[in-house]
Parts: structure tokens; C-alpha cells; sequence
């Protein structure tokens, strides 16, 4: 007899299974078994029997009759062989088979002559054993029919086995249906219930006795019995419904009323004529209660996370793809999330994508979280600047399965950074660098000892123009300046507007001399060409002073006032030439912060003299005036003129406190003398800046007890061009108040009729430049004449200043001058010798 083959491995697995499935290896040894392993010996004739079973390695006898031996190695079981054939198996005498003679079971104890064996064959198809009978002695006139007998007997071992497997599994289905939290029940074809578990009567709050025999509506809400009815009848019927087989979200009754969510799920059971369905029943009300709180949950950071005032997103760190993106994400970007969504940021932002896929990767790479700025452009060309917080967050799959971004947009936090920063280093009108960023770079050339030089330039005329046109015109005429500037100069020079009308310009890299010449005598010729705007034609100059690094100082503070004296320079001297600073420069204005201090001395302890020089009427020969003129010495300088101590005051800032004190010792001098002397002061431009002119002058004469009606002030008629509405407004105050107004040096100003209609001047006074000239000049002739006409209809007197020579006198006369002042009368004496001539009162106008 052949060999079979090897068992096929998948039906094996299958064998086994079903094996495993009834529960019975290694068991106790049980009645029924043992009974039909003794029928099944005595019917067949022999003394040994058994209800073998072949597991993966062995063949375990679940009952025997007459066999000692409890199991054996798979490999030598006769049994096996049944199983492999699938067929009863006759071995008449085991000694004339070439197949089993060796076998050890036959050659060894208990040395078998005889085997019959009738495969143990289940419902599935599977043959789990065999129903065996043994002998130890042959058998070789073994009846057929015992064979067939066998068979019989093995079917009916077959269907103990499998009803021992049915009988277990409920069991444990029992034991399992009675300890489960959930509720289960059963019911017939009728729907009437009749299985109820221990957790049905708690979730029903039914007990089982009146429970069972109700029909399955009783836990059903009354409003759901039409429906329901239906399809529980067809699970009775074993009809399709849906809610066979699957849990299905119901409503159920409890006994008191009350409806409370469950899932159901039915199961038929038993045969078309005796059965029904089964169904396992679970309480989710706790669920519900979790879900919908989870739901709202859900809805709640759902509802944050779409409106956060921060962009957020989430992607997947292995693809780097967009997950998540919300509202204000949308509205940063441009873009939809759901055009987003599924997309990297190299397909999204073809510009900035890279940089935004290389900062994600670094978190993702070295973990943590990292903070980043980037900026990128929307589809509608808007550049948007973010601030992102990337941080990798855990998920179901795995570790850092997500990348959070938080970003927030800080474009507007940074054009005001660039606005601020531009506020800081720029010009607001011009464009051009301003003064704290000039001296910034002018520090760090310094600071690296680069050569530079820098042109200091100022307008020449601007602020004529500025009184003349008004602010608004200025401002557009120094744009022009400023765009002029950037136009006349070479790539290697910055330009800075460092004040009103002052700009500098700041020149690095070779031959500074030869192209600080050059550039500045661009700049003078192209700042002289004219400047139209705003309907107006602006005629300006420029002067400008130049100093290098190192060569004219090694500091800021040095260099900036070296460029000052020579701009200072190129203004009153140069006149349309730059100049460059030198050693002269360098000597004069160390001689001028001398004078200074000396000056400072001298009007704090009062060193500044006063002389007088006498005005006297044409028709009287009589004083009727005096001018107050300022005088100074010192000893190791002898006079100072006073053009010149003047103009120092006023660029120092002593002008107030010098026209003070001569306001005040004139005051007391004039008390000495007759009530009709008046008594004239010069007024300072400057004197007018600070506003408190009207207040010095009251105070001064009440102080002194000087009468106001006898005090005069004398202007130029530069200080109204300066100012003039500032000028006039401050004089209409003064005049208020009894003192007198002349306006003097009449004739070289700009526009001096105009000022007759905008001020009602006491007297005017012809400048000596005019009287000098007048034997000689027939212009200066007219001039006069048509002054002292003017004058005379404005109910003005005339003073004829500088008159030296008695033909000046007889000229001056005969034109109608009223008043005379000049060496050929007097020259400037102290106040005793005006005191004199007051007294002698002899007239000084010889006959």
C-alpha cells in the first residue's frame, strides 16, 4: 500500500482550526466517549478501541477501550493515515504490509497485528481523527461489514464531538451573555421574548420573569412601534432588515417611561420552524452624553481655531502637504483652504516655497520648535510679512505625525519699523539722509580712519524767498534743491539736508580735493539756475564750505565747525567760489570765541559804553533828539567797532541782554535831560525773535521812571524784510504806548515804499549812502526829494543822516529834510557833553 503525500498546508491550517474550534484536546475523559469506544470494540470483535484525534504532532485518544498508551508521535499513528486519506483504512495483518511492518508501533510495544480505522469526519468537511479498533493478533478473514459498521460508528463519534463543541460554546456563550454589561434578549417568530439577561433587567429596569412572554415592542418608544414592528418580524422570519448584523442608534423604553438611547444589533437564531433573533443591546446614553460633548468640543475649538487672530496650519511631516488651514490664514494668504489643502509649499509659493519647505524640515529633523520670519507675495502681487512658530505634534499613526505652524501678520508692524526707520535716517521733505544719520556715518569713517570730506552748503537767499512766497513754496523749492543735489553728484557722495536751508554733502574714495572743487562748483552753478514751482521763480545761491579727514580735524565736532567757518567764508567773502578750510580760518575763529568771551565780560560788568549823537531841527537849529549808539573798548584792543561786537551779540545770543543794557543806561541819561529831547535806540533784528521785546522795553522804562513818549526806536529795513508780520505786530505794540518808530538806513532795502503801507512810521531816515552822493549824483537828488514828498504826505519827519560838508546842509534843506544828523553837526559825545550843549542851548546848525 502506497504512501500518501504530504497534507496540502492550507487545508491543515483549515483541520486544525476546526480541531481547535471543538475544545476537546487534553480534556477528562467523559462518559459517552467511553461508552462508544467499548461499543465500538465489542462490535468489531476485538479487545482494543479509541477515539483517536490528530493534532499538528501527535494523535491524543480523547476514549479507549483496552489501550494503555494515552497518545503517540503523530508520525507513526495508524490514525494519521485515516485522517491523510480521508478514508476507513483495513490493516487485516500489520506484518505482510510493506508499510507499516517497521512501523514501531508494530515492531515495539504493544506490537499491533491488527487495524480498522473509520475517519472522524465533521459538518465543515474536516477530518479531525479516527474511530479506531486494534488487535495484537491478525485478522485476515476480517468481515467487510464490520468496516461499513465502523464507518457508522465513527459518524456517530462525529456527532458527539460536535454537539460536545456546541454544548461548550454555549456555555461559554451562557456564562458570557450573563456577565456582559450589555443587555441581551432573545425572541421567537412571534417577537415574543424569551431570553432576558441579568443586564436587561437592569438597563429595562424589567426583571426576566415579566419580561419574558412580552413582546419586544414593550422597550420600544411608542412612537417608533409601526416601523420597528416591521423589521423585527423580519428578523423573526429570517427576512432581511438592517438591523441584522450591524449595531444600529435606536431609542429605547425604559419600564418607568423614560427613552434613552442604545445600539442594537439582531442575530437570528434556531431553524425557520423553532427560532427567531437574538439582540445585544447597549445603553449610550454615557456615549451620547461623551459625543455630544466631544461635539461641542469640537465645534468650540473648530470655531476658535477659525477665528484665531493668528494664521494656523497643519501639515504632514512625511509629505509636507497641507492638512489644516484657517480663516485668518485664508485671508493672510489669498487662497482658499480647500485650494490649499493636499498641496506643499513648493507648489503653492513658487517664490518662497523652498525657504518655507526648508524651515518646516529643520523642525521636523532636529525636533522642538523654532521661530522663523519669511515674506512672500499673494496672487493679487501684495507682499505679506509673517512671524511662524513651527512645533511637531503627536498622532494616532505615529510620533510627530503633524507640523504645527502658528503665524501671525506682521507687515503692518514692519512698514512701521521701515517707516520709523526711514523717519530716523531721512529727510521727511527732501528724501535725502538727515543729520543724525550724516553724523552717523561721518563717526564710523572716523571710527574705520577712511579719508573723506564733506561740503557744507548753505543757501544763499532761501529765506527771502520763504518770507516772500510763504512755507509751503519754500518746502517745494528745497525738493528741487535736494533732487538738484542728488543730480550733481557722483556715486561715491551722500547727501543730507542737516537743517532749514543746510546741506551737506559727505565724498569717500580718491583725489577728495580735486573732486570736492569739482562737485562743489556743480553745485554752486547748478543751484544758481533758477527754480520754478508752484507758479513762482525762486533765484537762489549757494555757499559752500569744505574740510577733509584727517587733514582739518580728526573729530566730528572739529570738523563740522572748521566747515562752518569756511562756508561762513565762501558767504562773505568767496561770493560764489567754494572755499576750502585753513589755518587762517583756523587762527580767526580762535580770535573770534576770544572777542566772545571778552565781550561776555565786558556786558556783564557793564563795560559798554554809550555815546550820543545829536539830530537837530533844520528850522530851530535846535537838538531835538539823540541817537543812542553803542560803544566798546578794550585794553589790549583797543575800540571794537560796533558793526562788528553787534553782529557777535547777535550770533552768541547776547544781543537781548547787550540791547537791554543800552536800552536801560539811555533811559537814565535821557532823565537828565529836557523834557523835548527824545532819545533814539537801535533795534536788533534778533531782538525780535524771542517775543519778549514789548515786555523788556515796559519794564525798562517804568523801572527807570523814563517817560515813554520821549523813547524812539530805530529799525532797519532788514529786520522788517526778515519778519514782517512778527515785526509789525510787535511795533503797533510799542507805538500803543506812546514810543516813537523811525525806520532807518531808508533806501537799500529790497522793498521799502511797500513797508509805508503796512506801518505808520514816525520818522524815516535817509541813508548816508545818498547824501554822500547827493552834490554829485542826480539819482541821489531824486531819491531824496522824492522820499522827503512821500514822507511829508504820511505826516512823516525826514532825518538826512551822514551829513558832512555845509553844501550837503544847504542841498538838504532846500529839498525839505526836517531834521539833520552827521559830523557836520556833531560827532558821537558822551551823555555830560550832550548834557552841555542842552544846557548852553546854543544851536548847532551854524548860519
Amino acid at each position: 500500500m502506497d504512501s500518501p503525500s504530504a497534507p496540502n498546508p492550507k487545508p491543515e491550517q483549515l483541520r486544525l482550526a476546526a480541531l481547535g474550534e471543538l475544545g476537546v484536546l487534553d480534556t477528562e475523559a467523559e462518559r459517552e466517549f467511553d461508552a462508544l469506544a467499548r461499543v465500538t470494540a465489542s462490535i468489531m470483535g476485538v479487545p482494543n478501541a479509541g477515539i483517536s484525534l490528530v493534532d499538528a504532532d501527535r494523535q491524543w485518544f480523547k476514549a479507549s477501550h483496552g489501550i494503555e498508551i494515552g497518545e503517540t508521535p503523530r508520525d507513526i499513528a495508524f490514525c494519521d493515515q485515516v485522517v491523510a486519506r480521508g478514508e476507513a483504512l483495513l490493516i487485516a495483518d500489520t506484518l505482510e504490509s510493506e508499510e507499516f511492518a517497521a512501523n514501531p508501533l508494530v515492531t515495539g510495544y504493544p506490537r499491533l497485528r491488527f487495524y480498522a480505522g473509520a475517519p472522524l469526519m465533521l459538518d465543515s468537511g474536516e477530518c479531525v481523527g479516527s474511530l479506531c479498533a486494534l488487535d495484537t493478533v491478525p485478522h485476515p478473514d476480517f468481515p467487510i461489514e464490520k468496516l461499513d459498521r465502523l464507518r457508522d460508528l465513527a459518524t456517530l463519534a462525529s456527532e458527539l464531538l460536535e454537539a460536545r463543541g456546541r454544548r461548550l460554546r454555549g456555555e461559554i456563550a451562557a456564562k458570557i451573555v450573563s456577565a456582559t454589561p450589555h443587555a441581551v434578549m432573545a425572541a421567537n417568530h412571534r417577537a415574543e421574548i424569551v431570553y432576558w439577561n441579568t443586564a436587561a433587567e437592569k438597563m429595562f429596569g424589567l426583571p426576566a420573569a415579566k419580561a419574558i412572554g412580552r413582546n419586544v415592542m414593550t422597550i420600544i418608544p411608542k412612537k417608533f412601534h409601526h416601523g420597528h414592528q416591521e423589521r423585527f418580524e423580519a428578523a423573526a422570519e429570517g427576512g432581511p432588515t438592517r438591523l441584522v448584523g450591524t449595531f444600529v442608534e435606536l431609542e429605547a423604553r425604559h419600564a418607568d417611561g423614560t427613552v434613552f438611547p442604545v445600539e442594537l444589533s439582531l442575530a437570528p437564531w434556531g431553524s425557520q420552524d423553532m427560532g427567531g433573533f437574538a439582540a445585544v443591546i447597549r445603553d449610550t446614553t454615557d456615549q451620547m452624553k461623551l459625543r455630544a460633548e466631544r461635539d461641542r468640543n469640537k465645534q468650540f475649538l473648530d470655531a476658535v481655531v477659525s477665528n484665531l487672530p493668528s494664521m494656523l496650519f497643519v501639515k504632514d511631516t512625511d509629505t509636507r502637504r497641507y492638512l489644516l488651514v484657517n480663516r485668518k490664514a485664508e485671508e493672510v494668504i489669498g487662497r482658499s483652504a480647500e485650494s490649499m489643502k493636499g498641496k506643499s509649499d513648493a507648489e503653492l509659493f513658487p517664490g518662497a516655497g523652498q525657504t518655507f519647505e526648508h524651515n518646516d524640515l529643520k523642525v521636523i529633523t532636529q525636533g522642538g520648535s523654532s521661530q522663523t520670519e519669511a515674506e512672500f507675495e499673494r496672487d493679487d502681487a501684495t507682499r505679506v510679512h509673517i512671524r511662524t512658530t513651527r512645533v511637531l505634534i503627536d498622532g494616532p499613526d505615529r510620533p510627530n505625525q503633524y507640523l504645527l505652524g502658528l503665524s501671525e501678520d506682521i507687515t503692518s508692524m514692519r512698514k512701521t519699523e521701515a517707516a520709523r526707520w526711514r523717519l530716523a535716517n531721512y529727510d521727511t521733505l527732501t528724501g535725502l539722509l538727515n543729520r543724525g544719520s550724516m553724523l552717523a556715518q561721518i563717526e564710523r569713517l572716523i571710527e574705520a580712519e577712511h579719508r573723506f570730506a564733506i561740503l557744507n552748503i548753505d543757501l544763499d537767499r532761501f529765506k527771502s524767498v520763504n518770507d516772500q512766497f510763504g512755507h509751503v513754496t519754500g518746502d517745494e523749492v528745497l525738493k528741487v534743491v535736494g533732487a538738484r543735489l542728488a543730480d550733481l553728484s557722483d556715486e561715491n557722495t551722500q547727501i543730507a539736508r542737516i537743517g532749514g536751508d543746510e546741506f551737506v554733502c559727505l565724498m569717500t574714495g580718491e583725489r577728495l580735493r580735486e573732486r570736492a572743487a569739482r562737485c562743489a562748483e556743480k553745485i554752486i552753478g547748478g543751484l544758481r539756475q533758477p527754480i520754478k514751482t508752484r507758479g513762482i521763480t525762486a533765484h537762489l545761491g549757494a555757499s559752500i564750505g569744505v574740510v577733509l579727514y584727517p587733514d582739518d580735524g580728526r573729530c566730528v565736532e572739529s570738523l563740522r565747525q572748521n566747515s562752518d567757518l569756511a562756508m561762513y567764508r565762501a558767504k562773505n567773502e568767496a561770493k560764489g567760489e567754494p572755499c576750502f578750510f585753513d589755518d587762517e580760518m583756523d587762527a580767526a575763529e580762535r580770535d573770534r570765541r576770544t572777542l566772545e568771551r571778552d565781550l561776555r565780560t565786558a556786558i556783564e560788568e557793564g563795560r559798554i559804553d554809550i555815546a550820543y549823537q545829536p539830530i537837530v531841527c533844520v528850522a530851530t537849529g535846535e537838538i531835538t533828539s539823540v541817537e543812542a549808539l553803542a560803544r566798546w573798548s578794550e585794553p589790549d584792543r583797543g575800540a571794537i567797532p560796533p558793526d562788528i561786537f553787534i553782529a557777535l551779540a547777535e550770533d552768541c545770543g547776547l544781543i537781548d541782554e547787550l540791547g537791554e543794557q543800552i536800552l536801560r543806561r539811555a533811559c537814565i541819561d535821557g532823565l537828565a535831560w529836557p523834557e523835548k529831547l527824545k532819545v533814539a535806540v537801535n533795534l536788533s533784528p534778533r531782538q525780535f525773535y524771542s517775543g519778549m521785546l514789548t515786555d523788556t522795553v515796559l519794564r525798562v522804562v517804568e523801572e527807570t521812571g523814563f517817560p515813554a513818549h520821549r523813547l524812539q526806536f530805530e529799525i532797519t529795513e532788514n529786520l522788517v524784510i526778515q519778519n514782517a508780520a512778527e515785526a509789525f505786530s510787535q511795533l503797533e505794540e510799542l507805538k500803543s504806548h506812546g514810543i516813537g518808530i523811525s525806520i532807518d538806513d531808508f533806501g537799500i532795502g529790497y522793498s521799502s515804499l511797500s513797508y509805508f503801507q503796512s506801518f505808520s512810521f514816525n520818522k524815516v531816515k535817509i541813508d548816508k549812502s545818498f547824501v554822500s552822493e547827493l552834490d554829485h549824483s542826480k539819482a541821489a537828488k531824486a531819491i531824496v526829494q522824492a522820499v522827503v514828498g512821500l514822507a511829508t504826505q504820511l505826516s512823516m519827519s525826514v532825518v538826512a543822516e551822514g551829513v558832512e560838508t555845509p553844501l550837503q546842509r544847504q542841498m538838504l534843506e532846500d529839498l525839505g529834510c526836517s531834521h539833520l544828523q552827521g559830523y557836520l553837526i556833531s560827532r558821537p559825545v558822551s551823555a555830560s557833553v550832550i548834557n552841555a550843549m542842552v544846557i548852553s542851548e546854543a544851536a548847532l546848525l551854524p548860519a
